[in-house]
């Protein structure tokens, strides 16, 4: 079993920055890939980023590359997602989600093991 805490959501500016947090415990942390995904209201929940175990391979979704980054630190048991340039857009309730097994590519949502319980962003224009 693993436990997922986001957070960091808020409202922001558009042009504006946020950083969302995603602490996991349970199994051991580095054994897994991570998943950001982002639900906006009347939507699909869709794949925003992901991380392989180590944090070497990462891939982005075409609508956030270039302004959001993913990271994790192994030792804190935490994965990031730096959010710059944000637009009313990318207001949604963002996700943390754990993969036994991923190499690259988007993550398909129905494939993920494990989830958080979502943080709230709400970009204003």
């Amino acid at each position: 079993q693993v436990q997922l805490v986001e957070s960091g959501g808020g409202l922001v500016q558009a042009g504006g920055s946020l950083r969302l947090s995603c602490a996991a415990s349970g199994r051991t942390f580095s054994s897994y890939a991570m998943g950001w995904f982002r639900q906006a209201p009347g939507k699909e929940r869709e794949f925003v980023a992901a991380i392989n175990w180590s944090g070497s391979t990462t891939y982005y979704a075409d609508s956030v590359k270039g302004r959001f980054t993913i990271s994790r630190d192994n030792a804190k048991s935490t994965v990031y997602l730096q959010m710059n340039s944000l637009k009313p857009e990318d207001t949604a309730v963002y996700y943390c989600a754990t993969k036994s097994r991923w190499y690259s590519g988007v993550l398909d949502k129905d494939k993920m093991d494990y989830w958080g319980k979502g943080t709230l962003v709400t970009v204003s224009s």
